[in-house]
């Protein structure tokens, strides 16, 4: 299987805020957000491997400003690092070049019968792609310990950050 890089697998949507996207203070909706978020992530593993995907995980997402009715958004994301049989992807969500949110969501490639398959390696690029491929393992190991898929002893990526010797 080909090594692919993180620009191949690069999703840029946009969407207008509409009054039916927005609460009563005329912001966006948080929800609103996550399921255009999802979309472009997916889109973005799909293009990496090719194949159909399903979520896996949603983590991380932090809101750190407010999006408002008749805003133009736009949702970058792109594979930050490919494993086994998912990849995660980065997401940066952007209102007039100003970032509003960056979250980071795991996805599953599924074969025709639905089960796990392999997806290509990925090979990081940029700076910006370097940095989040070398913590996109640290930040799965929390996500399997958190999901109890993983015993802390074993999450060597992270013992590694606190054993400093």
């Amino acid at each position: 299987m080909e090594t692919k890089k993180a620009a191949d697998s690069l999703v840029i949507m946009t969407e207008l805020v509409l009054p039916n996207d927005t609460n009563t203070f005329g912001n966006l909706m948080g929800g609103r957000l996550m399921y255009w978020m999802d979309i472009a992530a997916a889109l973005a593993a799909m293009k990496h491997c090719g194949a159909p995907v399903v979520t896996a995980s949603v983590d991380n997402i932090s809101f750190e400003a407010p999006i408002k009715i008749g805003n133009v958004v736009h949702i970058e994301a792109k594979v930050s690092r490919a494993f086994n049989t998912s990849m995660e992807v980065h997401l940066g969500v952007y209102q007039y070049k100003y970032k509003s949110n960056e979250a980071y969501y795991t996805f599953v490639a599924l074969d025709p019968n639905g089960k796990p398959r392999s997806v290509p390696a990925m090979t990081p690029e940029t700076d910006g792609e370097k940095k989040l491929f070398d913590g996109a393992l640290r930040r799965r190991q929390v996500r399997l310990i958190l999901g109890g898929k993983m015993k802390p002893d074993d999450a060597t990526e992270l013992k590694a950050l606190f054993n400093q010797e």
